[in-house]
């Protein structure tokens, strides 16, 4: 279990993380949503031990961070970046490979190879191992990135305790087929027990996979709970300050979120923006 104590962090002395307090549980894919500049991909590097924080606690099944070695937690946690820009040629099986760093000293085994291998099948890029990574498209390049997370958690801990895997905005580049497949691996994945937490730009995609959704605006949790339950349109049209409306999805259980006007910025009720509109 993750447990995030009253967090706050911040950058250039302007604060973005506001005393958040929460937890994440094995067994549910989490997911995180809010508006632009919410502090949501902020937030994911706080407590991935990435982002300095100024004050508050994260645990790792009862552990602070700030007690965990590097090496330690780069072998329980995978972060999945949402820009991994290279400027240098390297094989597409070397990426993946990176993931296991942190399981040995000097030079992989055949065990790191064969979980590099396995990982690649799963995210349907082993066909293009030897491929140059910087040939890649963006979509393809996602696929390779989350192989490399996956291989780097792939093992149980020695130690016990859980696994964790953050993604933040992972399905930026990928086409519609590809979303729901990424989506549908990450929810597995979390369905075996490892701690998977997500920051997703679709609220109707976070609303189809997520088993608890936790909405932010201005660095603090406005709401959080299990979805579908806890999206409604009025939490809709205060996070995000748009007209949203609940219909019923002839492809499964969950709803989706159709959007209309955005609300009125200027006094109550909702209003036409300036934007042309017929």
């Amino acid at each position: 279990m993750l447990r995030i104590d009253d967090l706050h962090c911040g950058a250039g002395g302007r604060p973005i993380i506001r005393g958040i307090s929460t937890e994440f549980s094995p067994g549910l894919f989490h997911v995180i949503v809010g508006p632009n500049g919410s502090g949501k991909s902020t937030f994911l590097k706080a407590f991935s031990g990435e982002w300095p924080v100024e004050s508050g606690d994260i645990f790792y099944d009862g552990q602070p961070l700030a007690v965990i070695g590097k090496t330690q937690l780069a072998q329980r946690r995978a972060v999945m970046s949402q820009l991994h820009e290279l400027n240098f040629p390297i094989r597409v099986d070397d990426i993946v490979m990176m993931g296991r760093y942190p399981h040995f000293a000097y030079r992989h085994g055949p065990h790191d190879t064969d979980i590099c291998r396995q990982a690649m099948k799963r995210l349907g890029v082993l066909e293009l191992a030897s491929r140059d990574y910087l040939t890649l498209s963006g979509g393809e390049r996602q696929r390779v990135q989350f192989a490399r997370a996956l291989a780097q958690i792939w093992d149980i801990p020695v130690a016990g305790g859980s696994r964790y895997l953050f993604l933040d905005e992972p399905v930026s580049s990928l086409d519609v087929h590809y979303q729901h497949e990424f989506l549908a691996l990450a929810r597995s994945l979390a369905a075996s027990g490892i701690v998977v937490i997500a920051v997703l730009h679709d609220l109707n995609l976070a609303l189809q996979y997520a088993d608890r959704i936790l909405f932010l605006k201005a660095g603090r949790i406005v709401a959080a709970g299990a979805a579908p339950e806890i999206v409604t349109p009025e939490l809709i049209g205060d996070v995000f300050g748009v007209r949203a409306q609940l219909l019923a999805n002839p492809f499964g259980q969950r709803p989706v979120v159709v959007y209309s006007e955005q609300l009125r910025q200027e006094g109550m009720g909702f209003g036409r923006t300036n934007v042309n509109t017929p």
